[in-house]
């Protein structure tokens, strides 16, 4: 199994792109990038917008080869606006009839509106079977805390001969009890996660719900052995490894940024927005 990590905020932008190969496929998770409209009362930086045309680019460049695409939920930072891009592809996504707010239902129908060849199969709970490669989807899991309004996400499990690859997609952690129980009972070899959004502690996120994200995600490490990406969410503080003291200290070594995999160093733009207009 060959894992690629496309686009995220250590390199740069919103998003948790990520292409995976199998003998039997070619599997690109939610490929699309955005970049946050605000920041510290600021607009994105002129080398954020460079960052994002790049991570277009490369997104664009692997959709040429790709086999299937997964839209793990609506939000664009994990779909194109141009849902067209994705014709020619098989496409597994979250379902719009079921567990989804009235945002992201919206965003799914025109979504799916635009594609000219076959319309997405519901990914929610289902199997399906390439060869010897199986991707297997969660039920539906809240994008954060249980009940919080962002609504609900899929999370993936690439399994591969002997290797497997669990895809939390925005589970912010995860937060939810099921969401972290589901991921142990999958025992991964790797898990690629979004972290909790500490950039947002005090306002949307609470600091006891990151204390619940961290306590799961040394559960599921403990419980698991696996080796951890981490990124997204969490990537949009510069100071995120001492928000998640425990974890860094038990199991630093397992754990890499989608940079950091790729043997570059993080390039954490949208947190530095202030000191990127600064200079």
């Amino acid at each position: 199994m060959k894992i690629t990590p496309v686009a995220a905020e250590s390199l740069g932008v919103r998003s948790m792109a990520l292409h995976v190969e199998t003998a039997d496929t070619r599997i690109f998770i939610d490929p699309a990038a955005a970049l946050g409209p605000q920041r510290y009362g600021l607009q994105p930086h002129p080398r954020e917008l460079d960052a994002l045309d790049e991570a277009e680019q490369r997104i664009a460049g692997m959709l040429d080869t790709t086999d299937i695409v997964v839209i793990t939920h609506y939000h664009y930072d994990h779909v194109a606006r141009d849902g067209a891009i994705y014709d020619g592809k098989t496409i597994y996504a979250k379902a719009t009839d079921s567990h989804v707010n009235k945002s992201q239902q919206q965003r799914g129908t025109a979504f799916a509106d635009q594609l000219d060849d076959a319309q997405p199969v519901s990914g929610d709970g289902h199997t399906y079977e390439h060869g010897d490669t199986t991707l297997q989807f969660s039920p539906p899991m809240p994008h954060g805390p249980p009940g919080t309004r962002l609504g609900y996400v899929t999370m993936l499990t690439v399994r591969a001969g002997q290797q497997s690859l669990l895809y939390t997609s925005d589970v912010q952690g995860p937060v939810d009890d099921a969401a972290a129980d589901y991921i142990i009972h999958e025992q991964p070899d790797i898990v690629i996660a979004d972290g909790p959004p500490t950039y947002l502690i005090g306002w949307r996120f609470s600091r006891a719900n990151l204390e619940k994200a961290e306590a799961h995600m040394c559960r599921i490490m403990d419980e698991t052995g696996c080796r951890l990406l981490l990124d997204h969410h969490l990537l949009r503080d510069p100071s995120y490894r001492e928000q998640l003291p425990r974890l860094y200290s038990r199991h630093g070594e397992c754990i890499q940024s989608y940079a950091e995999y790729l043997g570059l160093e993080n390039r954490l733009l949208e947190a530095r927005r202030k000191q990127l207009w600064q200079e």
